[in-house]
Formats: C-alpha cells, structure tokens, sequence
C-alpha cells in the first residue's frame, strides 16, 4: 500500500491505464457524493466486501478512499492480504478532496 496525497492521487489515476477507484463508505455516505468514476464496496459490510473484493482483477491498481482515510488503509490492507499488489491510499478521504464530486 502506498499512501497518496490529494495531488499525487489526481495526478497518477490520470495517467494509470489500469486503474480502479475503490469507495470504501457506506450507502448513506456515498448518497452524499463521491469521486467520478469509482466503485463503491462498502467495507462495513464484510461479508459483501469479501465476496466483491474477490470478483477483482487482481492485475489492475486499486485507488481506495473512504471518508478520512481510516477505512480505506484497512480496505487496502486487506487487499493486499489477498493477493492485490498495487493498492493506493487516498490521505485524508472524501473529506479532504478538491477535485470533482458526483451524487
């Protein structure tokens, strides 16, 4: 897991060919807005996230963010834990982002 600052997480997702965004909040946070072209697994459901995590590509580079940051580090862990190599932590979540937002 690497952690990215907002800068370095808009700019290397702009020139990553594979890469996925990862929404880690809940349905509810989510309903709030969320970064354009991300994929919400909801962390808080383990089971759900377990199974969905596994539906995967594993080749691909996983940009994760929660609302803070504190989840998404778990998210990439686990990841990680499952085989994932390229995994990217956004620092300070949805809270701290600049860039553009989609409801």
């Amino acid at each position: 897991m690497q952690d990215l600052t907002q800068s370095q997480w808009a700019e290397q997702i702009t020139q990553d060919e594979n890469a996925v965004i990862l929404d880690v909040r809940t349905d509810h946070e989510v309903a709030e807005g969320m970064i354009p072209n991300a994929r919400q697994i909801d962390i808080q459901n383990a089971p759900g996230f377990m199974q969905q995590t596994q539906e995967l590509d594993k080749s691909k580079n996983y940009y994760v963010y929660c609302r803070s940051g504190g989840r998404s580090v778990q998210a990439c862990m686990i990841l990680e834990s499952l085989g994932f190599s390229n995994t990217y932590n956004l620092l300070g979540g949805i809270t701290d982002w600049e860039g553009e937002v989609v409801t």
